[in-house]
Parts: C-alpha cells; structure tokens; sequence
C-alpha cells in the first residue's frame, strides 16, 4: 500500500522526472512513434524513452498500439486519463516561461525554442 503526505506525492510519482512532462505534452498533440518522440526531445535516450513510455503505459496515460507488419510498427497516444494532466503541464508550461522572462531581466542568457514544435495555444 503505498502512503503519501501530500496529493503533489502522488502526482508525481506518475509524472514526475525531467522527461514526463515532455512526453505528455508532444502525446497531447497527436499520436506519435518512438522515433518521433526521439526527435522531439533530442536528449533523451532511446533506453530512457521506452522506459518512461513504459511507465506512462503501465499508469494508464498513454496507449501503446503495436501493428502486426514487418517491420513492427508501434505507435503511442494519449489517453483520457492523461489528457487530464494537461491543465498541469500547461500551468509548468506559462510558469517556465514566466521564469525564463524572469532569468533574461536579470541578465542570463535563456532561450525557449518552443514555437519550432507548435505547443503554443
């Protein structure tokens, strides 16, 4: 039985780490392969990516369809249960970017390349 002091616990033990958030947020848009998904997070290893995908799976917020052809073709989308997380993503999406205004005024170099993957509302 798993026990937490606060609900933000258990929010992120679904979707917390760095890379998370990101999945959810390019799922949202559409459905997607792996090497799509590769392709928008750059720095995310292809281990590391079927590892969060699988644990995105397994807690029911996202589906894994797999096509029977050759080669294997397998396809990942959001679920309802996931798009439930959106107002979430979306509010650490308008704070990122708030703070990133924020760390400009003050002189530090920060750039959000965001618009190159049409995530804007």
């Amino acid at each position: 039985m798993k026990v937490y002091n606060l609900g933000v616990e258990a929010t992120l033990d679904i979707m917390g780490g760095k890379w998370k958030p990101l999945i959810i947020c390019f799922l949202a848009q559409g459905t997607k392969r792996t090497g799509e998904l590769q392709r928008c997070i750059p720095k995310i290893s292809q281990k590391v990516l079927v590892q969060q995908l699988r644990e995105l799976e397994k807690d029911g917020i996202i589906n894994r369809t797999v096509y029977n052809e050759l080669p294997p073709k397998v396809e990942y989308s959001i679920t309802a249960y996931g798009l439930s997380l959106n107002a979430i993503v979306d509010t650490m999406c308008q704070w990122g970017k708030e703070n990133i205004a924020l760390r400009n005024s003050q002189g530090e170099s920060v750039t959000l390349i965001e618009k190159s993957y049409n995530l804007q509302k």
